[in-house]
């Protein structure tokens, strides 16, 4: 810690200060300033150095926390986590553009296909949905600095949301448009994780040798009122990203 962190901090900016000590900390980070791993000073010395509270210093580092920067060990202090991105959807339903972007990652979606087509049988099952119900397939690529960092094949109840084909899905989340556009609350879902060999069409979009181990993520969303609305199969590159999981006991 040096004292560029405290000159960066200002009491007459609009923002509130662990807002900005938040960002400061955040900018090291992603900067590689603090590698992975680095651990930050204690809290009492810290507070001190950047001239504010040390509730106020908690609430900066809790920001952090929660987006996956930073974690916590009782007894041992606060550390930088891995250089990889660490998305946690093991632990919330939030979409992986939601988790992307609330770490500060500047994320860009690619859109490979958006369009009405029959549901699959075993999709139609797994929704609940009546025979010939149509389906938006909706097929992206999720990219960061690092290259590609996902590859997602969505599949939406196009019945519950007339024109989401119309949508572009380059500019808007898929959760947000279901919420604000259809009036769909996305409140629940189940996920189910395995490590596969990237297929061929996987290999190609995550720009991995075909074979290479790869995390699959399969996912069924529902509403508030129990009803299923989507169904994923993502494939994360696992060089690029790492699922982090909070547990507490």
């Amino acid at each position: 810690m040096t004292e560029t962190e405290a000159s960066r901090i200002s009491r007459d900016a609009p923002e509130p200060l662990h807002v900005q000590i938040a960002a400061v900390f955040r900018d090291d980070i992603l900067s590689g300033q603090w590698p992975a791993h680095f651990k930050l000073p204690p809290e009492p010395a810290l507070a001190e150095q950047l001239g504010v509270s040390r509730g106020t210093l908690r609430k900066a580092m809790a920001v952090l926390i929660e987006e996956g920067l930073l974690t916590q060990t009782r007894g041992r202090g606060t550390f930088v986590t891995t250089g990889v991105l660490e998305p946690r959807i093991a632990q919330r339903l939030h979409s992986l553009s939601e988790d992307f972007r609330a770490q500060g990652f500047a994320l860009d979606v690619q859109v490979i296909g958006a369009r009405l087509e029959g549901l699959q049988m075993t999709v139609q099952a797994l929704l609940g949905a009546p025979p010939g119900t149509p389906g938006l397939k909706l097929v992206r690529i999720f990219r960061g600095a690092q290259g590609p960092l996902a590859y997602l094949v969505n599949w939406v109840r196009a019945d519950l949301c007339p024109g989401i084909e119309k949508v572009d899905f380059e500019r808007h989340s898929l959760f947000d448009v279901l919420e604000e556009s259809y009036g769909l609350p996305v409140a629940e879902g189940r996920r189910t994780f395995s490590a596969d060999p990237a297929r061929e069409d996987v290999a190609e979009a995550l720009e991995v040798p075909a074979g290479t181990p790869v995390l699959y993520l399969e996912q069924v969303t529902y509403t508030r009122d129990g009803q299923a609305v989507e169904y994923s199969d993502v494939w994360i590159n696992s060089t690029a990203v790492k699922v982090t999981s909070l547990l507490t006991r």
